[in-house]
């Protein structure tokens, strides 16, 4: 797959992947969906799904370490900051021929466009939050994310 392809499967994840209201317990119904499917398939994943900057779920479970909570708070900042996927952000970093650590300008101990958040996005609103994992190589941490975004809004 090129570049091109990738950000626009990306872009694509984005636009289909919106929410028509996003309150605490739509963040606890979605983390909960989360980590019950990391448990059924024994990922090694740390889960966090916040609301304008407010963690509203976070669980880590085992084989996961506060390093992958580092990584939860790196990528969510990197969403925050962009108001797209960390993955996608880390793509278009690399599609210019650069990468996202040296072309930013961004302290990369707070900010790390790797996979795996992606935000919550409200049709018509925008960007208000994050849901994302850690612990997995990045395409997996990113694609766990949306195979779950995809079966919470199709319920």
């Amino acid at each position: 797959m090129t570049d091109a392809d990738a950000l626009a499967q990306l872009a694509e994840q984005e636009e289909r992947l919106q929410f028509t209201k996003f309150d605490n317990e739509t963040a606890l119904a979605l983390g909960q969906q989360l980590l019950a499917a990391a448990r059924d398939r024994g990922l090694p994943v740390t889960i966090s799904v916040r609301r304008n900057g407010q963690r509203l779920f976070h669980a880590a479970l085992p084989g996961t370490s506060a390093d992958n909570d580092a990584w939860i708070d790196r990528k969510s900042r990197v969403v925050d900051r962009y108001g797209h996927s960390s993955f996608l952000v880390g793509t278009q970093f690399r599609a210019k021929g650069g990468s996202f650590e040296e072309d930013s300008r961004l302290d990369p101990d707070r900010y790390a466009a790797h996979g795996g958040v992606f935000p919550v996005l409200v049709r018509g609103v925008g960007p208000v939050g994050t849901v994302g994992v850690s612990g997995l190589p990045q395409a997996e941490d990113h694609a766990f994310v949306v195979e779950q975004l995809e079966r919470f809004l199709a319920s």
